[in-house]
């Protein structure tokens, strides 16, 4: 292995977060070509116990997914992301860059206050400029680190309607979504059913009046 392809590799394994092919040129130099150093690396490690991965515009090593569970050690969750912050966190995902207006319209209901603070701690959701509408509001987008937190090379990798359905995980929303569907129906219907009867009762009634006198 030549010496730039080693300084490569050396640099990625003691960074201690996903680097930028920038980042490597830094300590390396401009002289190598790291597009094709890293994807020579990619193909030496791809059947090893760590593997280079790239997620979004960085590139990182982690343990080889066939492993993982080896050195997955279970442990309590000192603080679980709520369902408000997960919601969010979804909306941002799928719809980025949103603005807090634009989450709270998805939603339905208004954001909980600091939500957005816990997903920018947790390094997943960032500021990412204003929107050019009256007011400028902040908007918001994920970040490199959510996408290596959920194992995404990018974006595109989001699962689709149809792998949420199939994968279970939008049956109890459709289930609602149709009972509420029907229930309004229902109500609908029986509200028009109530107007005819009583446009109904009033014809009656006037014809009984025209005849007794």
């Amino acid at each position: 292995m030549d010496i730039g392809k080693r300084a490569v590799e050396a640099t990625l394994f003691a960074s201690e977060k996903p680097m930028t092919i920038g980042d490597i040129k830094a300590y390396v130099g401009e002289e190598l070509d790291i597009h094709q150093i890293l994807a020579d690396l990619q193909e030496d490690f791809q059947h090893r116990g760590i593997v280079l991965i790239k997620t979004g515009e960085r590139w990182h090593f982690q343990t080889a997914q066939d492993l993982s569970h080896l050195l997955r050690r279970e442990r309590a969750e000192l603080r679980k992301l709520s369902r408000a912050g997960m919601e969010t966190l979804a909306i941002i995902a799928y719809h980025e860059p949103v603005s807090r207006a634009e989450i709270e319209a998805i939603r339905g209901v208004q954001a909980a206050k600091g939500t957005l603070d816990v997903l920018m701690e947790a390094g997943w959701v960032r500021p990412a400029g204003r929107r050019e509408v009256p007011g400028r509001p902040l908007i918001y987008a994920t970040t490199a680190e959510f996408l290596t937190h959920f194992g995404l090379q990018s974006r595109r990798d989001l699962p689709g309607v149809d792998d949420l359905k199939a994968a279970g995980l939008l049956d109890p929303v459709d289930l609602a979504l149709e009972q509420m569907e029907l229930e309004a129906e229902a109500e609908q219907g029986a509200e028009e059913s109530a107007v005819r009867e009583f446009v109904d009762d009033d014809g009656v009634l006037l014809e009984n009046q025209s005849e007794s006198a």
